[in-house]
């Protein structure tokens, strides 16, 4: 049986150490990559939770993880009205996208997000980049997505195959009625015309398939 001499084993333990830190690097590599997520208040009533698809309702301030700089707030920009978007098709960077997962209405959440699912090597003004970002959300409603001709059908109640402002505002006051979520009329309303400023394209009052139909939201 032949035996190892002392040079070759010193070559073997050194070799191991090469090894263990490359695994170490890629695990390191890995684990940058990843989000993480701060649950901040939990409605009692959690049973409708976000799924790919559905149209979230939502507010979110920006912060640079850095130095807690905040870069963005949904409740100052523009309008200040809360941003709707369709959950996980790619409307909103990756990592918040990825951070609303199973979240329910009410709910609010602390979401870090690594530069990789962010804005990247190159960044987006006022994020610098390789950024590391934080998102503070609260969730305030969630419906089946916009290519869902389901939930198309429930609102149109006389199947003229067009929804009034009404129609969308009676379907989300029976959905909050099922979530037992008590919310004053003037959400509904803030509600109802922040969906039909985005979507009504003809301005005639009411949302036909074709627009209901379309992925036409805001991103940050």
């Amino acid at each position: 049986m032949c035996k190892m001499s002392e040079r070759s084993f010193l070559h073997f333990i050194l070799g191991l150490q090469v090894l263990v830190a490359f695994l170490n690097l890629i695990c390191a590599s890995e684990s940058s990559d990843e989000i993480k997520i701060e649950v901040l208040f939990l409605p009692e009533n959690c049973t409708q939770k976000a799924r790919k698809g559905d149209l979230l309702h939502a507010h979110y301030d920006g912060f640079l993880a850095k130095d807690g700089t905040q870069f963005y707030c949904s409740r100052s920009a523009k309008d200040g009205q809360p941003h709707w978007f369709v959950h996980g098709v790619g409307e909103i960077i990756k990592g918040l996208d990825m951070g609303l997962k199973d979240m329910c209405p009410g709910e609010k959440r602390k979401i870090t997000v690594p530069p990789s699912l962010a804005f990247g090597e190159k960044g987006k003004d006022p994020v610098p980049p390789n950024a590391t970002v934080i998102f503070e959300v609260e969730l305030l409603h969630v419906r089946r997505g916009p290519r869902s001709m389901e939930a198309f059908k429930e609102m149109d109640r006389n199947n003229d195959r067009t929804l009034t402002k009404e129609e969308v505002k009676e379907h989300l006051k029976m959905e909050a009625e099922k979530l037992n979520v008590q919310k004053e009329e003037s959400y509904f309303n803030d509600v109802v015309t922040d969906v039909f400023r985005r979507h009504d394209q003809d301005a005639d009052g009411t949302l036909s398939v074709k627009e209901y139909n379309v992925y036409e939201h805001d991103e940050l």
